[in-house]
């Protein structure tokens, strides 16, 4: 067969590869991607920019409500925006989660995964040239999905405080003074694992509110936080339940990632503009799969606990490990399974230590440029995999860490 396409992609695609980022990098975003072969396959490798689903498997509801659900073919078409008896569930569970009250009918959709709710979202509320202030550093997706919608990308760092690292809302302040449409962040962090504090949260609600802006959060870890710290939730502020859009899901913290199924929580005109988009892009979250959501947040208390002990116990014994490198800084997160190690003082570029633990330790992990601007000089690892297996990684990754930390 004769190929006729010739490979051109159009401008709003070749805008994801954040090309004015060629100074720093040395190539464009993608071109950096493409270097390192991070396609998502890990390529035979120990792959640490996901969770270890056979170490950390579903709770075993997952598959009775899949199969349940399967064994009834009336449930393989739903509304685009999910099964109205999924919304129902989902509504009375999210409602007690969040502290907020959901109407099935008019506040809730389910998605193809967390990921396709944030460009649905996204597609539904950003305009060519509006100006997006967007965290940094933060899950590495968004800013590209932001550029292809033709938005204006303002990145707001983290700063260090008495809480930990948490959001520079005296910057989104005056940000919010010159006009903005809407803030994108997560909470927990993704990549740090920050915590908003109570105090950036009210505060985060106030500015929203003088400014007049939509703040969407990434709540996906929301239940993945350590040591009893006090999670608060945006939407349930005073005057915040009209201008939050939320997302969640249980691909990470419960390990329902391969089921494809997310939520997304807000105002009624953003759900139903929300809910074109996915009808374009998908017409619906995977059905079937919809109906492990009825459980979720439900049936899995005891499951979570337990999950947050054993990965918490594998926290501590990464950072202790990590730590013997010289050189290398890492402070925990109170949420998440991520560290973000900082390995600026090596000498090395973030790309060429991803590089160097992909052909000496035989591990992937996340560059640090994927994240932003602030995530030069440092990598992601999301540490919730087998002990056994991950000591003896980190043993490899500390080793050739060290022996670059000595060459630098």
């Amino acid at each position: 067969m004769t190929e006729q396409f010739d490979g051109r992609e159009s401008e709003r695609l070749r805008r994801t590869h954040l090309p004015e980022r060629r100074p720093l990098l040395g190539m464009s975003v993608r071109e950096a991607d493409l270097s390192l072969g991070l396609d998502g396959a890990g390529g035979g490798l120990l792959d640490t920019t996901h969770f270890d689903t056979v170490r950390f498997p579903p709770p075993e509801w997952a598959l009775e409500s899949f199969a349940s659900a399967y064994a009834d073919g009336n449930n393989a078409y739903t509304a685009y925006r999910g099964s109205s008896e999924v919304r129902r569930a989902c509504a009375q569970s999210i409602s007690s989660l969040m502290g907020v009250d959901i109407d099935p009918s008019r506040h809730i959709a389910v998605t193809a995964g967390t990921q396709s709710g944030l460009f649905a979202v996204l597609s539904a509320l950003v305009d060519e040239g509006d100006v997006v202030v967007l965290a940094d550093p933060e899950y590495l997706f968004v800013e590209r999905m932001l550029r292809f919608l033709g938005a204006e990308v303002v990145r707001l760092p983290f700063v260090e405080t008495d809480a930990g690292l948490q959001p520079d809302l005296d910057q989104l302040e005056v940000l919010s003074r010159r006009g903005v449409s809407l803030y994108v962040t997560s909470n927990p962090n993704n990549p740090t694992g920050a915590v908003f504090s109570e105090e950036a949260v009210v505060r985060l609600a106030r500015i929203a509110s003088e400014g007049d802006f939509t703040v969407l959060v990434d709540e996906l870890y929301c239940r993945l936080v350590y040591d009893d710290t006090p999670y608060m939730h945006l939407a349930a502020q005073p005057g915040m339940t009209d201008r939050t859009v939320t997302l969640l899901g249980g691909s990470k913290t419960e390990s329902l990632s391969g089921f494809r199924v997310g939520v997304v929580v807000g105002p009624g005109p953003v759900i139903d503009a929300t809910e074109q988009v996915l009808a374009m892009m998908c017409l619906r979250a995977p059905a079937y799969a919809q109906h492990v959501l009825t459980r979720w947040l439900v049936d899995d208390h005891e499951f979570v606990a337990t999950r947050i002990t054993e990965l918490q116990s594998i926290q501590r014994s990464t950072v202790a490990q990590l730590r013997t490198v010289p050189g290398l800084r890492v402070s925990p997160g109170a949420g998440t399974a991520y560290l973000w190690p900082d390995v600026s003082a090596l000498g090395l570029t973030d790309v060429e230590v991803a590089r160097l633990l992909q052909d000496e330790a035989g591990v992937v992990v996340s560059p640090g440029y994927q994240f932003g601007p602030s995530g030069l000089g440092r990598f992601r690892i999301c540490y919730a995999r087998e002990e056994a297996e991950w000591a003896r990684a980190l043993e490899r990754m500390t080793a050739a860490l060290t022996g670059a930390s000595r060459e630098s």
